[in-house]
């Protein structure tokens, strides 16, 4: 069951990262009326993958991936993407009080009533780690009765012993096939991922089909300070 919120704003560096971890979550408020606005902060233009087989180079790869983020909002329903202009694999470097900045100016824009990115320390990824302490900074500056629920997710080797089992849990069966269709048009990342995603989902493999099923999140303990 998806809460009923007023409005929800998804935090995240790169394409793609809606699509693995909430593109069903999405959909799903999406198709209940909640207003949803996604802030993604790169083009995730110094990624690895350049598709299977190859169809990018180093040179197009901006170019594409910035239209994958288009189809992929197009699948989730998603009119207002914003891409933010940071440059991919560079957050860790950025000035943190401006981050926090650009997060602060989204929550006094839209007074979302929940705020979805990753949860700091068990995001694996530097780029993923900046933005989550920006958000968490960011949220934390709102006074009680202003500060939106922040979902987090997690998934660090260590996630489960430090922090628990899940504090929520999304049932997207209803939108699995919009999370396959997001998942697919980041086709310069996914495209083997996918393949072997969908011969699971029909071989019925329980790891595949919790893909599509279920996302799940952290809400975060705002007695923690060690983001700070």
């Amino acid at each position: 069951m998806i809460k009923n919120e007023k409005g929800v704003l998804v935090i995240f560096p790169h394409p793609d990262d809606e699509a693995f971890g909430v593109s069903g979550t999405i959909s799903s408020y999406i198709n209940q009326g909640t207003p949803v606005t996604y802030a993604c902060l790169t083009l995730g233009e110094m990624g690895r993958n350049l598709g299977n087989p190859p169809f990018a180079t180093r040179e197009s790869l901006p170019a594409i991936r910035k239209h994958e983020l288009q189809q992929a909002a197009k699948a989730m329903k998603l009119s207002d993407l914003r891409m933010m202009g940071y440059r991919d694999k560079t957050l860790e470097f950025e000035d943190e009080a401006k981050l926090q900045g650009l997060v602060t100016d989204l929550l006094d824009e839209l007074s979302p009533s929940l705020v979805i990115s990753f949860y700091p320390g068990f995001a694996v990824h530097p780029d993923h780690e900046a933005t989550a302490r920006a958000v968490v900074k960011a949220i934390r500056e709102k006074k009680d009765g202003e500060r939106p629920a922040l979902y987090g997710l997690a998934f660090a080797n260590d996630t489960e012993e430090k922090l628990g089992q899940p504090d929520i849990v999304h049932d997207i069966t209803e939108v699995q096939e919009q999370k396959l269709d997001a998942l697919k048009a980041h086709d310069s990342q996914t495209s083997q991922l996918l393949q072997d995603l969908e011969e699971g989902v029909r071989a019925g493999n329980p790891e595949a089909l919790k893909w599509v099923t279920r996302e799940q999140f952290y809400t975060y303990d705002w007695e923690d300070d060690s983001v700070n």
